[in-house]
């Protein structure tokens, strides 16, 4: 049986040597699967209720795309976006983690002021100098993230000597500077489709194992990328089939928190799963 590896969010305990699902509340208009979803209080009320009740141990608040392609937007308008919802999560269901997903440090200092515990980071500190420090002054978990350029340009020309060489060297040099500045609570993110082709994504995954040379947590997010879409030939609205069939895969791999738009199916996969370890 696993040791427990508590993460301390604001005070709230959260278990992640079992593992648990994140669900993904973009309050965008162009994300790629769900923008536009989230675009008024009833509805976003109405989601969080049901991946609450579906078995989410966090919701994870985003307010930019940061799909292939995706413009980065001015930081009033993302701090526009996430703060009311933050505050409406915060008010209606006080005892729910929320995680920030943003790249910069006003955006992770004003959300966490407001209700937010957790600050998941797809750019590991490049895209913004002052948001490791900031992260370390907060005293929150930070997730960080592998990514290979910036989301408008990074599946262009993509190339890797050897991806899981390199992903792994990154990651070991950021935790060494989260750790110098102070930082507690890391969990751990390879970066599913964020500058990588779909064979480097599967080779992720295939040995994602590895990435536990560093003991720390690792989160998967699969959810209805392109990685299942190009082999299936589907769209993303059509790809929870596959989604399932990948999570069970990183659970298998190690992943101990799954990033899911689909949280019931995400938690029946992590029981199922159990089962299976408990024979």
């Amino acid at each position: 049986m696993s040791q427990p590896k508590f993460i301390n969010c604001n005070g709230q305990l959260l278990d992640l040597s079992t593992p648990q699902v994140m669900g993904i509340l973009n309050v965008t208009p162009d994300s790629f699967f769900d923008g536009g979803r989230y675009q008024n209080e009833k509805n976003t009320l109405s989601q969080v209720e049901k991946m609450l009740k579906d078995g989410a141990s966090i919701i994870d608040v985003g307010g930019m795309s940061s799909r292939p392609g995706a413009e980065i937007i001015s930081e009033s308008e993302e701090l526009k976006r996430v703060l009311p919802i933050i505050k409406l999560i915060t008010k209606n269901f006080p005892q729910t983690i929320i995680s920030i997903d943003t790249i910069r440090a006003k955006v992770a200092k004003e959300s966490v002021e407001h209700g937010a515990s957790i600050i998941n980071d797809i750019s590991a500190g490049s895209l913004d100098e002052a948001l490791f420090q900031t992260v370390a002054d907060l005293g929150v978990p930070y997730i960080l993230m592998h990514m290979k350029g910036k989301p408008k340009t990074m599946q262009k020309n993509v190339k890797y000597d050897d991806i899981l060489l390199e992903v792994t060297d990154f990651l070991i040099k950021k935790v060494g500077e989260l750790r110098t500045l102070g930082v507690k609570d890391i969990i751990l993110d390879v970066g599913f489709g964020f500058g990588k082709t779909v064979e480097h994504n599967y080779q992720l995954l295939k040995y994602m194992h590895q990435f536990q040379i560093m003991d720390l947590p690792i989160l998967a997010g699969v959810s209805r990328k392109s990685m299942i879409c190009k082999i299936l030939d589907i769209q993303p609205k059509d790809a929870l089939n596959g989604t399932t069939a990948l999570n069970l895969v990183a659970l298998q791999q190690g992943a101990k928190l799954l990033r899911v738009h689909d949280v019931k199916e995400a938690t029946e996969v992590i029981k199922l799963w159990q089962q299976l370890e408990k024979v």
